[in-house]
């Protein structure tokens, strides 16, 4: 039977596929979003969009008013680390404030479950093995830090008030709908895959890679790399999930890349050269993050696209064929 859900930052990067996701299988998606960082074109037509900001609690009260949801998903959020170590409380007050006046608003309107797209950036990382949920947490950015204190706020809601909620964790959501609809498009864009891209088809200066001097196998940095499209199918199975309780998942692929990986991985699938620079290594950046997902494997969770060269050519694809993103 078809279901009914909320998705806050449906329009931005994760959000978006997760709305796809939804309309696949039949179920209605409406999006709210405030569009500063989304796009209203990442919409899918027939998707009502309802253009609000979270702080503003009288639209949040009529939206969730006109229920019943079955579920809210809540990817609305400010996420670039560097900026947030800038203007840390500009982090703390949008994220975790406008996080919080939601979870209050699904409380007070009924919403018996609700989904944050959270971060493995809030785990103290002291190795280079992978993170499983257990890990320390010691938040080392502001934006970690107000991830954290939504996942809090949510267990209060949980033990006081009974709504059941799921904290998927995970570092770097990659590649594009594989059907060609969505794609990556951050103004500016921080992220490396699609900065080796556009650096491959020439369209912006050479790459800079900060660092080549890890304790890692070539000596850049390790990450993990999750298709945009798998982490969509985790935030649809933690709703059914939560049957048997809260949830805390971490999602990645179990083994991470580096950056240089990642660089030959665009230069096999593009066919070019990804010009690059190597320069000393950025303040804060460890050698290794990849987080465990030994739980949501259990739950049922099948990555579909956890190959880096497929994770690449989806990237590449869209990006080839929207060399202004959504602004074609």
């Amino acid at each position: 039977m078809p279901r009914r859900f909320l998705v806050t930052g449906g329009a931005g990067y994760v959000g978006s596929h997760l709305v796809a996701a939804l309309c696949d299988r039949g179920d209605t998606a409406v999006v709210l979003d405030n569009l500063s960082i989304g796009h209203r074109q990442a919409v899918p037509d027939g998707v009502e969009l309802i253009e609000a900001d979270l702080a503003d609690a009288a639209a949040i009260d009529a939206v969730l008013k006109n229920g019943p949801w079955d579920a809210v998903f809540h990817f609305a959020a400010l996420s670039q680390v560097g900026e947030s170590m800038r203007e840390p409380l500009r982090y703390l007050m949008q994220n975790a404030g406008n996080g919080m006046r939601l979870i209050d608003a699904c409380v007070r309107h009924r919403v018996g479950r609700f989904v944050l797209s959270s971060t493995a950036a809030l785990f103290s990382v002291t190795g280079d093995g992978l993170i499983p949920e257990d890990a320390p947490i010691d938040p080392n950015s502001a934006y970690g830090d107000s991830k954290w204190m939504i996942e809090r706020t949510l267990r209060w809601a949980s033990e006081v008030q009974g709504m059941r909620h799921a904290c998927l964790r995970y570092f770097n959501a990659a590649g594009a709908d594989p059907k060609g609809r969505l794609g990556e498009d951050h103004r500016p864009e921080t992220h490396l895959m699609p900065l080796a891209i556009d650096a491959a088809l020439g369209r912006r200066p050479p790459l800079t890679v900060f660092g080549n001097d890890y304790p890692t196998p070539d000596g850049t940095c390790v990450r993990d790399y999750i298709h945009v499209s798998d982490l969509a199918e985790a935030h649809l199975l933690a709703v059914d999930a939560m049957e048997d309780g809260d949830i805390r998942w971490n999602l990645g692929n179990g083994a991470g890349y580096s950056v240089m990986e990642i660089l030959q991985a665009v230069e096999r699938v593009s066919g070019l050269p990804v010009p690059h620079t190597i320069s000393d290594r950025r303040a804060g950046d460890a050698a290794s993050l990849v987080a465990s997902a030994a739980p949501a494997l259990r739950a049922g969770w099948q990555p579909k696209f956890a190959d880096i060269d497929t994770i690449v050519r989806t990237a590449f694809l869209w990006r080839q064929a929207h060399p202004h993103g959504y602004g074609n």
